[in-house]
């Protein structure tokens, strides 16, 4: 177990610093030199050593030091040829003296780093004071809360309380900390003093509390935003909600609401500040969990057809063990549906005493009646979501046993049972929301022309599959079981509805013949053989008829597929075996998170459009699509169990965090932490990774700690999230079993940032810009379909399109290049980014050198008086930038117009468009090629108009953070703090959505 001494004031940095750390100074030319840095004694200077340069020069006046940046953020560090090998996390720039010179240092850790950067910060802001800072901070309110915590249990005023009180104290403020840790702590406190017995001291107290719940990398945070304080006021909190959390509205009020929640000391309730302790308690709160809270109800659109939803679904309900020898339970069903499940299986056979059975024929799996199955999903059909649940009946019974089930359905399910006759007239299915509170049935069905009571129908049946190809190795084979033929009486026939199951052919045939109530089910094995073969014709089939993929009947153990290889497809129904953990259930119960767990989650847009490019196997971008590049840090975690196979190593964990990215093959990939050698109370891990996500409506990501010195399982915790849940920021991820429940107190501590090339998303969650030079600039071409009209059409629409993204990048690249002035790095917002340059902006006696007139539309940066070079460069980068947005807004609504107008005139030739490639002399695969490619341009120039609307959207949210910045910073002009932001822009508004866009479904 570690026994180093924690952080947990600014008095330990400066200690730390007058210790002296080993770093290594990077110059340029790749050149890195290995020195002794160690602050004064005085603390009126930092030095290093060895130096070639005599004692006096190889040191910096505290006094001279500008800023103190984090990160490579410096000219030095972006041209240094080895900068890539450089964590991002353990360097940090010292900016000294009139020319804003630099000293680039790199720390063995991040910790190391952090202690530097707050010692730095906190001797800028104190100066000569420091000392007497320090000195006060001793009493400060943490203390004190501390201190009357120990008299309160001192009940007899002796001085001293017993071991067991002290623990247990201790354990109620921090309860994930384990009671045999607290106890040695005392115990090694005590041995260094010599002292014998249990009492402890208040001082004692005090020392073992800061010890034990103080969390350095939450104090480095605090510090940043407290001005160097030893909590935070509530504009500091304000300005950390708002430019760290991306919490819009924020007043003072809200701010307030927070402490009073969060803040443990009277003190600092009444004084409206919170302690280290206060805002460790609200990080650590589910206001402050990496999920998004809007998804935990139904945010999405529930009045699109059925057929535009993946929908949460079971395989074999019934079983709660493998596929060939488990038993049958009802417990499967109250399962299912308790998860959000809204498909579930029922295999019916004929049963004793005139009941049908539940079990999987030709196995030995048990059996349980047929009616207790119907009552239990009576019950528990709509528990956890109103919308439509699937009943899928694979029906092996005789007429005679068919009509009884017939009997229990409409007795026990009665008016939930949904029978409408589809219309013929219609193309697609009702929407969730039309059939809310019902349940459908999916099962075979007689033909229109079948007039008697009963007909002939093919058999389905998963069991006989697979008795018969036990032992057999070619997957291939499972595709050819011949179907038999069986009897299906009317009254059954007559309670399926609009999901009527019937045999796939291929998919010209079904674009020509099935009907869109007809569903066709899938073998794994042959899904995936469409997934690869036939990856486009596969999305274009699902954009109008639902497909169930089942697993493959060789997984006798019950084992999952990957649903998100059939996902990608389109295919709404991937049932599961809900009863298997693991990695592939993570994905499927992490999925149906996003929609308030309701059981369907709406496809993304280009898997929805009628008229849309999209292939499942892409490998690259996806047109029409900007991708994004999603920035996280694993910070720290927080107590961690030891994994449940691992009992002969005792309490020690080794752990290390895999973060997993699941999605369309382009953007699957994995990164990991380095272990952290025995600690799984509170391991450091401090390293940042960069994910593509070119697809980000489909991609998961997944964080996995395993112990790296494990004896049998590694598993510790996982925690599976879409990436349209993430909430940006700091955050907390709480870790869940290998099962799926929650483990009491474990989290990984994370701070996520979300960037993109395109701009806009949700509020305060998308929309940081990454620079993409002139050089490299790529526009979006559209392909040439050898249809002389059509083509014209698309010529034309190829310089607008080409405007639009020199408008979005010209934007996105001078807000990158402020953003470098200013020290940090593209992840940075434009909030931040004030914040940190404006102490630059201001004189010696606190009077500002540079204001932000905010009176009109785009608030320009004025002089006052004479100021640095350096300073004039900010400026001068900060007016490009504006000119930008300027240019961005006033030309966005033309571009976008035109884009749009060349979409419609495009889409007049689709419905006409294999008779005029005839009448052009096209045929067959060079007709076929021209219908992909007229759809992929039409992909392009939607998405071009989508990304041009995006990027308005985020240069409208980048003024109002100037605004917010610049008021909250003081930088305003006298007299435009009050400037009313939304009056001023009332010709700023965002391109409007379109209703009923004619180039859509």
């Amino acid at each position: 177990m570690p026994t180093e001494k924690k952080i947990s004031s600014a008095s330990d940095c400066i200690n730390s610093m007058v210790e002296g750390s080993e770093l290594k100074k990077v110059r340029s030319n790749s050149r890195i030199y290995h020195r002794y840095f160690l602050l004064d004694a005085d603390m009126q200077s930092l030095r290093w050593e060895p130096s070639k340069k005599d004692l006096e020069k190889a040191k910096i006046d505290i006094k001279s030091i500008k800023e103190v940046r984090t990160g490579k953020n410096t000219d030095i560090f972006r041209s240094n040829g080895i900068s890539d090998q450089i964590s991002e996390d353990c360097a940090f720039s010292v900016i000294y003296g009139e020319n804003y010179e630099s000293l680039d240092l790199v720390a063995n850790s991040a910790d190391v780093a952090n202690i530097w950067v707050t010692g730095l910060r906190y001797l800028i802001s104190y100066g000569k004071h420091t000392l007497d800072m320090l000195e006060s901070s001793q009493d400060n309110m943490r203390t004190s809360w501390v201190s009357q915590m120990f008299s309160e249990m001192d009940v007899d005023n002796v001085g001293h309380i017993t071991l067991c009180n002290a623990v247990q104290c201790i354990r109620n403020l921090n309860p994930g900390l384990k009671t045999s840790k607290i106890e040695l702590k005392f115990k090694e406190l005590h041995k260094s003093k010599d002292k014998a017995g249990t009492e402890v001291t208040k001082e004692e107290f005090v020392e073992v509390f800061h010890e034990l719940c103080t969390r350095p990398e939450i104090y480095f945070l605090l510090v940043q935003f407290s001005s160097n304080k030893e909590f935070l006021d509530t504009k500091d909190l304000m300005m950390f909600l708002e430019a760290e959390q991306g919490v819009a509205h924020i007043n003072e009020e809200i701010s307030l609401e927070i402490i009073h929640k969060y803040e443990p000391s009277k003190e600092g309730q009444e004084k409206g500040w919170l302690s280290i302790d206060g805002f460790t308690n609200y990080l650590m709160s589910p206001d402050c969990y990496i999920f998004d809270p809007e998804h935990k109800k139904v945010c999405q659109d529930m009045k699109q057809p059925l057929s535009h939803y993946f929908i949460n679904s079971s395989h074999n309900t019934y079983l709660i063990e493998d596929q060939f020898r488990g038993p049958s339970d009802i417990t499967g069903y109250i399962r299912a549906l308790k998860m959000g499940c809204r498909s579930v299986e029922l295999d019916v056979w004929d049963g004793p005493d005139n009941e049908p059975v539940i079990y999987t024929g030709h196995t030995m799996t048990s059996q349980i009646v047929f009616r207790s199955v119907i009552d239990i999903i009576n019950k528990y059909a709509f528990f956890a979501s109103e919308y439509p649940l699937i009943l899928c009946l694979e029906n092996h019974c005789s007429i005679k046993q068919q009509k009884v089930m017939v009997q229990h359905m409409k007795k026990i399910l009665g008016d939930k049972l949904y029978t409408t006759s589809p219309n013929v007239e219609e193309s697609y299915l009702p929407s969730p929301d039309v059939l809310k509170g019902k349940i459908l049935i999916k099962a075979k069905k007689l033909s229109s022309n079948c007039s008697g009571v009963e007909g002939d129908v093919t058999d389905e049946d998963e069991g006989a599959e697979m008795s018969q190809r036990m032992g057999k190795e070619n997957a291939e084979q499972l595709n050819n079981v011949p179907a038999k033929r069986f009897q299906l009486c009317k009254e059954l026939s007559e309670l399926v509805s609009i999901c009527k199951s019937v045999q796939f052919k291929e998919f010209q045939v079904s674009f020509q013949v099935q009907k869109y109530w007809e569903v066709c089910s899938f073998n794994e094995v042959l899904a995936s053989k469409y997934a690869n073969e036939n990856p486009g014709d596969f999305v274009n089939y699902n954009k109008r008829f639902l497909a169930r993929v089942f697993p493959n009947p060789m997984r006798i153990d019950s084992s999952n597929m990957n649903p998100q290889d059939f996902w990608k497809c389109g295919c709404q129904i991937v049932a599961m075996n809900f009863q298997t953990p693991g990695l592939m259930m993570d994905l499927n119960i992490g999925w149906f998170r996003q929609n308030g767990n309701c059981g369907y989650v709406l496809r993304p847009a280009i898997m929805r459009e009628e008229v849309s490019f999209f292939s499942a196997n892409t490998k690259d971008s996806v047109p029409g699509v900007s991708p994004q590049l999603l920035h996280i840090k694993i910070i720290s975690g927080q107590n961690f169990p030891k994994p449940k196979g691992s009992g002969a190593k005792g309490d020690v964990v080794d752990p290390y965090v895999y973060v997993e990215i699941h999605g369309i093959p382009a953007d699957c990939a994995e990164q990991r932490t380095k272990t952290v050698n025995q600690n799984g109370d509170a391991p450091i891990f401090d390293e940042s990774f960069e994910f593509q996500i070119n697809l980000p409506e489909l991609a998961m990501v997944r964080f996995v700690v395993l112990d790296d010195d494990y004896i049998g399982d590694e598993f510790i915790g996982q925690y599976t999230i879409p990436f349209e849940c993430l909430q940006t920021g700091y955050r907390h991820v709480p870790l869940q079993s290998l099962t799926g429940e929650v483990l009491a107190h474990a989290s990984l501590f994370v701070h996520v940032a979300i960037t993109n090339r395109r701009g806009g998303g949700k509020p305060h969650k998308r929309g940081l810009s990454v620079r993409k030079g002139k050089k490299s600039r790529e526009y979006a071409s559209l392909r040439t379909l050898w249809i002389k009209t059509v083509d014209e059409v698309f010529k034309n629409a190829q310089p607008p399109i080409r405007d639009a993204t020199d408008l979005r990048e010209n934007m996105q690249n001078a807000v990158v290049s402020f953003k470098e002035l200013c020290g940090l790095s593209s992840v940075a917002n434009l909030m931040q980014c004030m914040l940190a340059v404006s102490p630059r902006f201001l004189g010696p006696d606190n009077t500002p050198l540079v204001v932000l007139n905010l009176s009109e539309q785009y608030p320009t940066m004025e002089l006052q008086g004479i100021v640095p070079e350096v300073l004039k460069k900010i400026v001068t980068t900060y007016d490009t930038m504006i000119q930008s947005l300027k240019a961005l807004i006033e030309n966005a609504d033309a571009v976008y117009e035109k884009i749009v107008y060349f979409q419609k005139a495009a889409m007049e030739f689709h419905e006409h468009l294999h008779s005029i490639g005839t009448k052009e002399g096209l045929k067959e695969r060079k007709l076929q090629k021209a219908v992909e490619s007229f759809t992929w341009n039409i992909t392009i120039l939607k998405g071009q108009a989508d990304l041009l609307k995006y990027a308005k959207n985020e240069t409208l949210e980048n003024l109002k953070q100037i605004h917010y910045a610049a008021v909250s910073c003081g930088l305003n002009k006298p007299g435009t703090e009050n400037a009313d932001v939304q009056k001023a822009r009332r010709s700023l508004e965002v391109i409007p959505e379109k209703e009923n866009d004619e180039t859509g479904e």
